[in-house]
Formats: structure tokens, C-alpha cells, sequence
């Protein structure tokens, strides 16, 4: 891939993961820069890779970036982007993976960059997660590079509405702790239903992961795929009628997506655009 200079503001996991995701596709470590106040700059492991590291933005007169990705949670950053001003310019990208904080709040700190609101999920970090971004009237060829950067992590969806933003939040970005979840859930059901806790964790865990595994090596839909593990009259089919025809689950599911849009749209506060 080429290698346009990027700083990261923030070096926490999808900050780190997406820099792991560069380096492993080829990028130039000297075009990479971690800028986090909490880096351990006595840790020369970023450092011997050649990624530059420092632990406030002080790399902009010898790292002039690119791109510049905010990758810090959304309650602080308001108090990062006043230190970043001195990045802005006409020939910067500016991409935030902040869930709440909104396009017209990065233009307003960037006002000559381009701007784009992304929201990745954690399965990024080994390269298997989903990126929705949005940018108003972004050109082609900056929409090409960003689609370079995120693929690095996994897949990119672009959507045209800000709004939907805020569900693609709760969907997306929270759904790794729904299905998480599903896993807590079903070790708790095997011990009840009389199996070792070791067992039952080994069993739900390597299930929800084998699950996934086939899902995304199958062309075939959700639906055909539970429909293949279905038996007419079988233990699927019984378990199946608790957790679909009653509706719960999908009532259930829907209410918990519902509130963590509540909580996206919630962070960022009234409409500044």
C-alpha cells in the first residue's frame, strides 16, 4: 500500500490496532506517528519498529501529517482539539473513530481539512472488524484513501446520512459486547443445565466463534443457515421457539440497540452543523 503520513492521536487499542493493521499490509513505519500523553516513551517498542512516538502533538513540525486520526473517546475530545489546530490545512484528512462526536464539530476544529466521522469495532484488532464513515461531498480520491487506510483492520461501509451514524453506533460498534454477551449467557445456561463451568465456557465460546467462521466463509443468509441446523421437531427447533417465535429475543435485541443510539446521539449533544 502507499504510505501517506499519518499521526494518531491516541494510542489506546484501535489506535494501536490500526497501526498494527498499516504495518502489516506495508506501510512505512517512519510515515506513522503515535501521539498519546500516556505512551510509555521509555518503551522502545514502537520506537525500534520505527514508528514515532511523543506524547503531545509537538511531532507536527517534523511529522506533518496527511492524515490525522482521532482516536480518543468521545468525553475528552473537546479538550484534545484545540491542541491539534496547528495540523489543520487544505491538503489534510482528518478522520475521527470518536462514537457522538459529529462532522460539524471536527470542521469547526478543521476548518480548511477534510473531515470524515468513521465508527469501527473492536474485532479490528485482529483485522476482522467493519468501519461505516461518512464525509458530506467527499472527493473520490479521498474516499479511495480512506477506504485504503480502514481496510487495513477489516471492511468499510459508507453511509450518506449522519444520522444513521447513531445506529451504525449501537449496531456495529456496540454489537461485539451483545454477542459477548450471548456467550456469558450461554455458559450460565449449560451450568444450569448441569455442565462443568469450564465445560460449558469451552462449549459456547468455541460455538459462537465456529458460528461466525462458517457464517462468513458461507455465501448463504442468516436465515438459510439457521434453517440448515433446524430439524423439524429436532432440540434446535425447541430451543428455537423460545428464542424466536415468542419474539423475545428480537424485542430484546431491538430495545438494546435502541438505547445505545439513544446514548450515541446522547454523547454528542446538541447539532452544531
Amino acid at each position: 500500500m502507499t504510505s501517506p503520513r499519518i499521526a494518531v492521536i491516541g494510542a489506546g487499542k484501535m489506535g494501536s490496532a490500526l497501526v498494527e493493521g498499516w504495518l502489516a499490509r506495508g506501510a512505512a513505519a517512519e510515515s506513522l506517528a503515535l501521539i498519546d500523553p500516556q505512551l510509555d516513551l521509555s518503551d522502545q517498542g514502537w520506537r525500534a519498529r520505527g514508528v514515532a512516538v511523543s506524547h503531545g502533538p509537538d511531532l507536527v513540525g517534523t511529522h506533518r501529517p496527511d492524515v490525522l486520526l482521532l482516536a480518543v473517546k468521545p468525553q475528552i475530545m473537546g479538550d484534545v482539539l484545540p491542541g491539534l489546530a496547528a495540523f489543520d490545512g487544505p491538503n489534510l484528512t482528518v478522520v475521527s473513530i470518536a462514537a457522538g462526536v459529529r462532522h460539524g464539530t471536527l470542521r469547526k476544529a478543521f476548518p480548511q481539512a477534510c473531515c470524515v466521522r468513521t465508527m469501527p469495532n473492536t474485532p479490528a484488532a485482529v483485522g476482522k472488524g467493519v468501519t461505516a464513515c461518512f464525509s458530506p461531498n467527499i472527493a473520490t480520491s479521498t474516499r479511495a484513501q480512506i477506504d485504503g487506510l480502514l481496510e487495513a483492520v477489516g471492511d468499510v461501509v459508507w453511509v450518506d446520512d449522519e444520522a444513521a451514524m447513531d445506529a451504525v453506533t449501537a449496531l456495529s460498534g456496540s454489537g461485539p459486547a451483545y454477542v459477548f454477551h450471548m456467550v456469558e449467557a450461554l455458559t450460565a445456561a449449560g451450568v444450569t443445565a448441569g455442565l462443568p463451568e469450564e465445560t460449558a465456557s469451552v462449549l459456547a465460546r468455541r460455538t459462537v466463534v465456529g458460528a461466525g467462521a462458517l457464517f462468513d466463509a458461507s455465501e448463504e443468509s442468516a436465515a438459510t443457515l439457521r434453517e440448515n441446523v433446524t430439524s423439524p421437531g429436532g432440540t434446535t427447533a425447541a430451543g428455537l421457539e423460545v428464542l424466536r417465535d415468542s419474539g423475545a429475543l428480537e424485542a430484546l435485541v431491538t430495545r438494546a440497540v435502541a438505547a445505545a443510539r439513544q446514548r450515541s446521539v446522547a454523547l454528542a449533544g446538541p447539532t452544531d452543523d
